[in-house]
């Protein structure tokens, strides 16, 4: 599926907005100083010391040396400290040993060789080209969040209305009497006339999205199962699977690739107005939900959801029997309890997917997310 890369907000005009949000609350067991490692995450820190780690550009704009803490590197130590009454961070680099590498070789090719588009290389006496040792930087700056626990996400699967799968063609027959096709394989659709699109994905009917409380469908998930190119147009029309992620069965639906854009940069902010919403699934049969899990929640752009947006998540609270109670077989409702906080990274219309950040509790499906 095509799809573009969108570089986020500025953080400069992200600041600028949070500029105007409640005063920075500070993590009251935050420590003096933190040592990043491999794994961390912008968030993870952010939390470390605030409370609400959505405030990390107002925290980290009172700083001299962090700069952009996007470029913060395992190995960098980050320091907490008080300047006329105001938090303060302050950082260590992890400066790299330099001169360890004893590079035996003629030619030595430098990331900047390759921005620059170097084209002269060193010739041995017999006039052949010698080869070149590429030199690279294997330090990477830490992301915000771990964009490989959503990468499955941003593209794959699809949330339609009711009749854009049923409406869509579908696979008639494969090539070579197969009962099943994969990659490299011969479908015949039903059917394609136009070969303005040479790109295809391959659907199956997934998980019925619904409201908990009202029953009223939401929208169908229309699960990815292959990629495939159109060959030649007709009724049926012949297409080549390229790429497959099951085997395709007879009945799979098939839909245009469509162009979309994806974020890789995310800069959690809470909703402009507030909204109550519930948890109604978890993609890929997880039971339990917890840190970094991805859900399904029952709220999407047309109730103002974008990407980025950061809602809480509660437990909803259970029923019990009150014993002591004069009437007889009363039952309480328990309060519903803060578990965790949610992010949203792709929204439908009327659903969107997100990726749990914190979770303080065990989170459920029917658990509900609020702004926070």
């Amino acid at each position: 599926m095509a799809f573009r890369i969108l570089s986020g907000i500025l953080l400069s005009a992200f600041i600028s907005i949070n500029a105007c949000a409640d005063e920075l609350q500070i993590n009251p067991a935050h420590p003096d100083q933190y040592t990043v490692v491999h794994g961390d995450t912008l968030w993870d820190i952010s939390g470390k010391f605030l409370q609400h780690p959505t405030q990390w550009p107002e925290l980290w704009r009172f700083n001299s040396q962090i700069h952009n803490p996007h470029l913060i590197y395992p190995g960098d130590t980050i320091y907490f400290s008080m300047v006329n009454g105001r938090p303060q961070l302050s950082l260590s680099r992890n400066e790299l040993p330099s001169g360890e590498l004893n590079i035996q070789s003629p030619c030595v090719l430098h990331e900047e060789d390759l921005k620059n588009g170097r084209t002269k290389f060193p010739v041995s006496p017999d006039g052949k080209l010698m080869p070149c040792i590429r030199e690279s930087n294997l330090n990477q700056a830490i992301k915000l969040i771990p964009t490989d626990r959503i990468s499955q996400f941003l593209t794959t699967p699809r949330v339609v209305g009711p009749n854009e799968l049923n409406a869509a063609p579908y696979v008639v027959d494969l090539a070579g009497e197969h009962l099943v096709a994969g990659e490299g394989d011969k479908i015949y659709v039903r059917a394609i006339y136009s070969s303005s699109n040479q790109n295809y994905t391959v659907y199956r009917q997934g998980q019925t999205y619904k409201n908990p409380e009202t029953g009223e469908t939401l929208g169908y998930e229309a699960q990815y199962i292959a990629d495939t190119t159109l060959q030649q147009v007709g009724d049926p029309a012949s297409l080549v699977v390229t790429k497959s992620k099951s085997e395709i069965r007879l009945g799979d639906r098939v839909m245009p690739n469509i162009e979309e854009d994806v974020t890789l940069n995310y800069f959690p902010r809470p909703p402009a107005k507030k909204l109550i919403g519930n948890i109604i699934s978890v993609p890929g049969g997880v039971s339990q939900i917890g840190l970094y899990n991805t859900v399904v929640i029952d709220k999407g752009s047309r109730d103002g959801l974008q990407v980025g947006h950061e809602l809480t998540i509660y437990r909803k609270g259970r029923m019990i029997s009150d014993r002591f109670s004069p009437i007889k077989n009363a039952m309480v409702k328990l309060p519903d309890e803060k578990a965790g906080i949610l992010m949203v990274f792709r929204p439908f219309e009327r659903v969107s997917y997100a990726l749990v950040m914190k979770a303080n509790l065990a989170i459920h499906v029917l658990d509900k997310v609020k702004t926070p």
